[in-house]
């Protein structure tokens, strides 16, 4: 069962990214990967692709905590299981728009009720995800440590990018999605090394 609950965290990232990858391609009506965010692509046509890409990514990765959940790694498993949680709740509430997406919405939106519970669940999510990569470094030898700090601190360098371009920081807001992409995609890869490594050792 263990084994199980780790290779979801084979899967959770990287279908998570191929998707939002492909869609963000061709979603088009003015979205712009490298300046709005991943949970744009919640808003306009097919949006539903993005809701149901965090809610798959979110049922696997708190399925994923739960197999990481051993002596020693407990603490970390709680943080990666609060990622999962966000990634759901960042399905269950749509984003505000933001960046001029959706066409014709000012740059930064007046918060609803649902843009403003997605933030609640989707920041707190991203730190956790920080301080899971920083709280498992020592989890094994030097190298592992080496590449769980490095990750993390580009991860969350990354992210403070990304915010900033998405309060429309000046030179930042034209790439705020990129920056956002490549936290995503760091710390992801960081959960698929760690399962990786977890499945060795069952």
């Amino acid at each position: 069962m263990r084994v199980t609950l780790l290779r979801c965290g084979l899967v959770a990232g990287p279908l998570f990214v191929a998707v939002f990858l492909l869609e963000g391609a061709f979603k088009g009506s003015g979205y712009d990967a490298l300046r709005h965010p991943v949970s744009s692509l919640e808003l306009g046509s097919h949006g539903w692709i993005q809701v149901a890409n965090f809610l798959v990514a979110g049922v696997l990765t708190v399925a994923f905590a739960a197999g990481v959940w051993r002596p020693g790694f407990r603490a970390g498993a709680v943080l990666i299981g609060v990622w999962g949680v966000g990634l759901l709740g960042a399905g269950a509430f749509t984003t505000d728009p933001v960046s001029g997406f959706p066409v014709g919405t000012p740059a930064v939106a007046a918060y609803t009720t649902s843009g403003g519970l997605h933030d609640g669940f989707s920041l707190p999510a991203f730190v956790a995800l920080g301080a899971a990569q920083v709280l498992l470094s020592r989890s094994g030898d030097r190298r592992w440590l080496t590449y769980s700090l490095l990750s993390a601190t580009t991860y969350l360098g990354c992210f403070a990018l990304a915010g900033a371009g998405f309060r429309q920081v000046s030179g930042l807001v034209e790439v705020g999605g990129l920056f956002q992409r490549l936290s995503v995609i760091i710390g992801w890869g960081w959960t698929v090394a760690l399962a990786l490594k977890l499945l060795r050792r069952s």
